[in-house]
Parts: structure tokens; sequence; C-alpha cells
């Protein structure tokens, strides 16, 4: 049972815990040197339903573009992560 949570987590609590805070702190770094806040962050995701609901079918063509704007960044990121964690054995 354990071996199958620290598989489902990625390695021991502890280890994620401190992995995790790590990265938080550099995205948040990044994050403060673009001037970007969590509440500026959910106003966009507010104002972006309103748009969407505000111009109807046509802002689907928006919300795809984003998709696929936001997957040309996550999906090579993600690629690389589990490229490097095969490369380590796990």
């Amino acid at each position: 049972m354990a071996g199958g949570f620290r598989r489902v987590i990625g390695g021991s609590a502890g280890g994620v815990l401190v992995r995790l805070a790590f990265l938080s702190l550099l995205v948040g770094a990044f994050m403060a040197m673009l001037g970007l806040t969590p509440q500026r962050l959910l106003d966009n995701l507010v104002g972006m339903f309103e748009a969407l609901w505000n111009m109807g079918f046509e802002a689907f063509g928006t919300l795809g573009m984003w998709l696929v704007y936001g997957a040309m960044i996550v999906i090579p990121i993600w690629i690389v992560v589990r490229l490097f964690a095969m490369i380590r054995g796990r």
C-alpha cells in the first residue's frame, strides 16, 4: 500500500513536499517579476468566462487558440520531465 502511494505522488512525502515548496518559490518569484498576482490571474479567468458568455460561440475559437498556445509550452516541459524521470529509473 505504501509503495503504491509513493508511486502515485512521485516519491516520499517529505521529498515531494520539499520539491513542491522549491518549485512554488521559483514560480512565485517569476510571477512577482512579471507583476502577476493570484488576484489578477483570478480576475483574468473570470473575465475570460465573461467574454465567452458575451461573445457566444465565436469565443471558442479564442479559447482553442489559448489552449494551443499553452500546450506549446506545457507539453514539451511535460515530455522533458517524463524523460528525466525515465532516465533516473523511476
